[in-house]
Order: structure tokens, then sequence, then C-alpha cells
């Protein structure tokens, strides 16, 4: 297995749109995310207290869906070989030039198709004028409107099978595998990895459509629990849609809210408040078929759209 931590953290996420304008929207009003940069068909964001220069590259696209996610190496040297044991996967599609801000990514796939690239080079974010956090330790100042989110937390793909996904990133990139679902056939429905010490950076969950590439939620903390009950608030007020929440995760303890972006991609807004897991050694927490069926922490069940609602829509049930 390969060392831990020489990915860094979860770098960011591009999101694919039909509806680029209203999507934006959502993302610089509902969130309260900060306008980047442009470059083509993409809108460059990020979040206030985000070190980097993008949060999420949103592109304008014929479909909902995720693009590249894109992985911060711990240094150079962790980069190269990262790189070398990609390639020896025999998945690797090779070097790219990075967005704004990025330095050279390498690209890749999981058994699943999803887009993902490496990189170590990366520009810091400067605040412009009117930006400027008071505390200098901070990246800048709270964006005033909207939630507002403060980093991406993490990104949950959907997968034709799981336990493929979760081998790769743990026995490639050196993913911690911290809690999973395991139904009583022995299949993983779903695996929440992590690079940090957070409890999860990527998850994958079971597709029932048996599509791969596909997004189930791509996932932001906000400051406290409090600025998610406000979300809820400020999505009935904006006619965004609710799908399920507030309420608590059994699986992390994640206190949540799931709501729609414009172009149908599913958001959640989540505060996972002290939960980290700093033991090295940890081994995975695995959830039975009946521990899932009794719901949510606090006894919510959940929402059917919850199985078949992704992202780009497949023919089948959907969620409105």
């Amino acid at each position: 297995m390969p060392p831990l931590h020489e990915v860094a953290h979860l770098g960011h996420v591009e999101l694919l749109t039909p509806v680029p304008e209203q999507s934006l929207e959502f993302f610089t009003r509902f969130l309260g995310m900060t306008e980047s940069g442009r470059e083509g068909d993409s809108v460059f964001l990020r979040a206030w207290d985000d070190y980097e220069q993008t949060t999420v590259k949103l592109t304008a696209a014929a479909t909902s869906g995720v693009g590249r996610t894109n992985l911060r190496a711990a240094g150079p040297e962790a980069l190269q070989r990262l790189v070398a044991r990609v390639e020896a996967t025999g998945r690797g599609a090779g070097w790219r030039d990075g967005d704004p801000g990025y330095g050279p990514t390498y690209v890749f796939t999981e058994p699943d198709g999803h887009e993902m690239g490496l990189y170590w080079e990366s520009q810091w974010w400067t605040p412009p004028a009117g930006l400027a956090p008071a505390l200098k330790n901070q990246a800048q100042a709270r964006t005033p409107h909207g939630v507002p989110v403060r980093r991406l937390d993490h990104v949950n793909y959907l997968g034709a099978e799981v336990a493929p996904n979760r081998d790769y990133v743990r026995d490639t990139l050196g993913a911690l595998v911290t809690e999973q679902i395991v139904l009583d056939d022995g299949t993983v429905a779903g695996s929440w990895t992590t690079f940090t010490n957070k409890g999860y950076d990527v998850v994958w969950t079971r597709d029932r459509t048996g599509s791969s590439g596909r997004l189930h939620h791509l996932a932001f903390a906000t400051d406290t629990r409090e600025d998610v009950l406000r979300a809820a608030d400020l999505a009935l007020d904006s006619g965004v849609f609710i799908e399920t929440g507030p309420h608590k995760h059994a699986i992390q303890q994640t206190f949540f809210l799931y709501v729609y972006e414009p172009g149908g991609n599913r958001v959640e807004l989540c505060n996972a408040g002290a939960r980290l897991v700093l033991a090295p050694d940890w081994q995975p927490v695995d959830w039975t078929e009946a521990e899932r069926a009794k719901g949510q922490a606090w006894g919510l069940q959940t929402i059917p759209s919850f199985h078949t609602h992704g992202t780009p829509p497949v023919p089948g049930p959907e969620a409105p």
C-alpha cells in the first residue's frame, strides 16, 4: 500500500451544466462563491476560505454531470511517485496544461471512468480590494451574501461497481477507507475514502441504473451547523429545490442539506463538526443493510430520489 497523505487534498472539481447562466447565479448568489476568472465556456469559482484560485470550474455543456476532479499532491516528488503508480495501472491519459492558477496536471481515470487529475504547482489566491480579510490567516473576507460556503468538502461519485474504485484509490493513491455499506451478499454499495484527516474526501456509491461515470453530488462545507439551517431558509426564499434535510447522517455523522442547482446537479451543504480520522491504522466501519434501513441518525428515512437521481440523467425514474 502506498504511503498515506501523498495526495495532500481534494483540489477543485469541474461541474457541467446545460444552463450556465442560471447555474452561475446559483453558485454566486445562493452559495456565496466568488468568480475568479473565465476561460472559454468555463467560469472559475472559489469558496471564501479556499487558499487556491479555484474551487469549482463551472463549464457549459450539453448535459449535467462532473468533469475532471483534481487532487493536489503533497509535493513535486510525491507527484512523480503518484504518476508512476497511476501509469503502472495503465489508466493514465498523460500530462495536460493546468487551468489558470494551476501547473501541469497528470490526467487519468478510475475504473468507473471518472476523470481525475494530479498536480503540484499552484498559485495561491490574492484577494482583490474589497475582499481582503481582517485576519491575515484567512484566504479572503467571508462573503456577505448567500450561505456562504467555506470550502469544497467532498465529491460523491456514482459507480456501476464500488469496490474496484475503492481499491484503486487505496492501492494507487494511498487513500484511507473510513466507512462502507456492505450488503448481505457481501457487495460493497458505498465506500467513503479520505486523503487527509477528514472523514472523507471522495465517495463512491452504487449506481442502481448500472451506468458509469455519473455524479451523485458535490458537497461544500459551511462554517457552522447554523449555516446549513440558514441555507434551507435561503433555498425556500430563492426557489431552490430542496431534496432532503436538514438532518444528520448516520454514516460520518455529517449535518446535511441536499439541493439541486439549476443544471440538475445535486449539491450538499454540510457541517461535519469536529469529527476527524487521526488513526493511521483506522479500520473501515461497515454498515449492514439492516442498519441502513433505519434511516439517518435521527430516524429520517432516506428519500427514494437519493437512490435514483444522478447526473447526467439516464432513462429511468428521476426526481423532479
